[in-house]
């Protein structure tokens, strides 16, 4: 029973609950909530914005890594094709050098035939240059010593007569 007079509230009692119940839900409605609401609805703004912008930021650096990936690759191409330009030039000077060195050489190796052959004909033409010299020499000795004697003399120009005649 007592416990029922503690459930059993007055008339008065509850009407004047309720009705600063009601006030102060009226108050909290006008003044509270609609601040709370706006700052939790301004703070899940937020929350979104942040997540669209991370989502962005992610999808950005996703392209700039493909971006910076193609930049790399393209630079190893041209890389590669430099080194390979290079070498190819380094081939080509070292060819030509080659080329050059061997004509070069050729001509020298030409030239000093032509200078050796040069030389052999100048011996040559000296040599029988002294040769018909000493060749002359030795006739002319032989002849004097063979047209001294008057006998002999004779004979030798009828010998190249009848040689002659005989020709």
């Amino acid at each position: 029973m007592i416990l029922l007079n503690l459930l059993a509230a007055p008339l008065g009692l509850i009407i004047w609950t309720s009705l600063a119940f009601i006030i102060v839900l009226v108050l909290l409605k006008k003044l509270a909530w609609k601040p709370i609401l706006n700052t939790l609805q301004e703070r899940n703004d937020f929350i979104d914005k942040s997540l669209k912008s991370a989502e962005e930021a992610k999808v950005q650096m996703s392209q700039l890594k493909s971006d910076n990936e193609k930049l790399l690759a393209e630079a190893r191409v041209e890389r590669e094709k430099m080194l390979k330009e290079a070498r190819e030039t380094k081939e080509s000077i070292i060819a030509e050098a080659k080329k050059t060195a061997s004509a070069e050489g050729e001509r020298l190796v030409n030239s000093a035939r032509e200078e050796i052959e040069k030389e052999k004909a100048k011996a040559m033409s000296d040599i029988k240059t002294q040769v018909a010299a000493l060749s002359i020499d030795i006739a002319e000795k032989v002849l004097r010593s063979e047209l001294s004697n008057k006998d002999k003399q004779a004979e030798i120009v009828e010998e190249h007569l009848k040689q002659s005649q005989l020709s």
